[in-house]
């Protein structure tokens, strides 16, 4: 028998598992590990949410097998919040379905229109599931490397122009995990006449919709004319409602992509359970002054972390949405990386981040640090920080040694 399935060998080794292991292992050792590493949010959801789950759990009929597709009353909840939110227009029976989280919702996408050699394009660095969620499903990615709106648009007609067979799909996630980088409107309208055009699918990640910290909300794709003809969106819940762990998210948009994700999804699953669809309905129709809220608090965490690491000595940009703050590791690191760098940092500094490489090739040479932490934990993760940066050169060294180590044990 073959030692692995045909899947998993196209599954390289999770990048963040080293580290994750190490700070599990430092955990059992009784260490105080100011956990920066995964987007989890700390805070807690709106209580009338919590209450409403609580009270619909008594109802024996919310035990039984619940909708794949998602209870109509959270559909239809979905397109009340896109209506006000960005005065689009979804017809919640044909261009909605409620997903266990965006992340199933773009697998699950991947699974049912994708054959193997597809072509997709992906931005690197991006979400692992935006690139693997393909690749599982027997895709080949073409990556599209970082830079401005226009260079984007300018690596995207090269994709296209140099791809065999021509791309089937484009993914697209802003506000992005892990670059925080944010997009306009205008990106949005070149993006889909590019798509419609050439005859692509869009795949939107919109998750961080309602973290954002300027003063002009981001925008969705399905705002510009056209882009229902071949643009799916998903959002979710868990960052918005800080509903993470309760796995409900959304997608909307282009007919056919929407049917095609119902199908399949009928065969996997028979949806979340009812009490959480009608809590999440509640969340998205109930007052909205909770988003504020939590907007309030990230930004307040974010300027604590990029304020204090200046002082520290370490000078990150101010990430302008989502939870997560994009830094480059210090000049002087680059030559080990940042995988280096995040294990050293999360050894004598107590602190976790996710090293970039996790993220895609491009991602070498940054660290996405994650704000789900209080102000308090914050400042003590940039006192660690700052009390690591002052011994940087011995433990480089030690890092340069444990490479070189490595290479001769190869």
């Amino acid at each position: 028998m073959e030692s692995e399935f045909y899947r998993i060998k196209r599954l390289p080794p999770y990048v963040f598992a080293e580290v994750n292991a190490m700070k599990a292992k430092a955990r059992a050792a009784g260490e105080d590990i100011i956990d920066l590493g995964m987007g989890n949010p700390d805070l807690v959801p709106p209580q009338h949410v919590m209450d409403k789950l609580v009270a619909t759990l008594p109802d024996p009929k919310v035990h039984r097998y619940s909708a794949s597709k998602g209870i109509p009353g959270l559909r239809k909840a979905l397109c009340a919040y896109y209506k006000r939110r960005f005065n689009v227009d979804i017809d919640p029976d044909n261009e909605a379905i409620v997903t266990l989280g965006s992340k199933e919702g773009l697998a699950n996408l991947a699974q049912a229109i994708t054959a193997p050699g597809d072509v997709i394009l992906v931005p690197n660095p991006t979400y692992p599931i935006h690139h693997f969620g393909f690749i599982i499903a027997g895709a080949t990615i073409r990556h599209l490397p970082p830079g401005t709106q226009e260079n984007f648009m300018e690596s995207l007609e090269q994709a296209v122009r140099h791809s065999v067979p021509k791309p089937l799909a484009l993914v697209l996630n802003y506000p992005s995990n892990p670059t925080a980088e944010v997009v306009d409107l205008e990106f949005y309208e070149k993006v889909v006449a590019f798509a419609r055009k050439h005859g692509i699918w869009v795949l939107s990640d919109l998750a961080y919709s309602e973290i954002y910290f300027d003063d002009t909300p981001p925008p969705s794709i399905l705002e510009v004319e056209g882009a229902k003809d071949i643009a799916v969106e998903f959002t979710s819940l868990s960052k918005t409602y800080s509903m993470a762990g309760w796995r409900i998210g959304f997608a909307a948009g282009n007919e056919k992509l929407i049917s095609a994700l119902t199908r399949v999804k009928s065969y996997l699953d028979y949806g979340a359970f009812t009490p959480i669809q009608v809590a999440a309905t509640a969340a998205l129709n109930g007052p909205q002054d909770y988003i504020d809220e939590v907007r309030a608090i990230y930004k307040a965490r974010r300027d604590v972390l990029v304020q204090g690491l200046e002082a520290a000595g370490w000078s990150i940009p101010s990430p302008r949405a989502t939870m997560f703050a994009w830094a480059p590791i210090p000049e002087e690191w680059k030559e080990v990386g940042c995988m280096e760098f995040a294990k050293q940092l999360l050894t004598y500094a107590q602190v976790a981040v996710s090293p970039g490489i996790g993220f895609g090739e491009y991602g070498e040479g940054y660290v996405r640090i994650a704000i789900v932490e209080n102000e308090q934990r914050i400042r003590q993760a940039v006192r660690n920080i700052k009390r690591f940066m002052s011994k940087s050169d011995e433990y480089l060294e030690e890092s340069r040694q444990h490479l070189k180590n490595r290479e001769e044990n190869k």
